[in-house]
């Protein structure tokens, strides 16, 4: 593992008071809010776990919105802003949901659409996010390394109708899968 990843792992361990060595060998992503400029203040750690049911994400976030959150895996390990119409687009560059089998199709974690489609991300009153969310159609966890993991601004419905992708809105936080 990259140095610079190491004391990441190590910084948002401490952050999370939650031992480093615990998240070396699994696949992690450090996740960061995110603004026009790039990545904002650290929201903590996601590290993904095999299981017979499918991946399971285990969250130990922070400082996030209250209430029900789109989370998604996104076709690219890029966190940075785009700029689109004129306007930026905080993590932007991570691209769309992760779609390998390129169906188009926003269906939620147990339909036919994109892979990348997570269970709802509910943050409690608190602004924490300490749970498990299983992806039932993701059984090789290693393929999810090198793309970025967002979490919307608003809820997903699981469905592109009456708004595209779910609805979940801006992207407020994002982390590469390493």
């Amino acid at each position: 593992m990259p140095m610079i990843a190491r004391l990441a792992l190590m910084a948002c361990a401490a952050f999370l008071a939650v031992p480093a060595a615990a998240f070396a060998a699994e696949p992690s992503a450090v996740m960061y809010k995110v603004t026009p400029e790039g990545n904002g203040d650290l929201a903590g750690l996601i590290t993904i776990t095999a299981s017979p049911a499918g991946s399971v994400f285990h969250l130990n976030l922070k400082g996030l919105p209250p209430g029900p959150h789109g989370f998604h895996v996104h076709e690219n390990g890029d966190c940075g802003p785009v700029t689109e119409n004129g306007k930026p687009v905080p993590a932007g560059a991570a691209g769309g949901h992760w779609d390998p089998g390129r169906t188009g199709k926003h269906e939620g974690p147990s339909g036919n659409g994109h892979t990348g489609d997570l269970p709802v991300l509910e943050v409690a009153k608190d602004s924490i996010a300490i749970k498990n969310l299983t992806a039932p159609r993701i059984k090789d966890m290693e393929s999810l390394r090198g793309h970025a993991l967002i979490i919307h601004a608003g809820n997903d419905n699981f469905s592109d109708r009456p708004a595209p992708l779910g609805g979940g809105g801006a992207r407020i936080a994002c982390g590469v899968i390493k």
